[in-house]
């Protein structure tokens, strides 16, 4: 088998996909319009310690600054949150809307839900996801994967 018509981890994404779509299904079922599942670690951190920057933002969640700075863009689009007073014209702090401040109760419960979901399906694996992610992270401690790809790639262009 040719290793460009494969992709062993397809079926990781793919099943945290479905189960992402899952997740958004519920917004639509409560008629929450407008709200993605990238949006809630965000909105429940904002409701939590608002105003903040879109740094404070992206190191809370573990996120680059462009990926958190795209992700406020849409919620900003989507009318969840809106810029706070910024005394400093150099930082820009955003603060949850009136709309996002409405869903956030929900947001809250579903992310709850969601954990208690994902630790009930862990207690039914032999080998739980948690403890694949500890383990890939202890391999790529030993050996990074970025090592890894390009002794790889060398042997690939031989």
């Amino acid at each position: 088998m040719d290793l460009v018509d494969s992709s062993l981890w397809g079926p990781v994404w793919g099943l945290l996909h479905a189960m992402d779509r899952d997740i958004a299904a519920l917004y639509d079922d409560a008629g929450i319009e407008g709200v993605r599942t990238r949006f809630v670690r965000p909105m429940i951190q904002l409701s939590r310690h608002e105003p903040m920057t879109i740094q404070e933002l992206a190191a809370r969640i573990a996120v680059t600054h462009s990926a958190m700075s795209q992700t406020v863009a849409a919620m900003r689009a989507a009318g969840l949150v809106e810029d706070a007073d910024n005394a400093d014209g150099r930082t820009r702090r955003v603060r949850l809307s009136e709309r996002g401040r409405e869903v956030v109760p929900f947001l809250v419960a579903e992310w709850r839900a969601t954990e208690t979901t994902l630790r009930e399906l862990e207690a039914e694996l032999p080998y739980p996801l948690s403890t694949v992610v500890d383990d890939i992270r202890a391999a790529l401690d030993r050996r990074p994967f970025r090592e890894r790809l390009r002794a790889n790639l060398a042997r690939e262009l031989g």
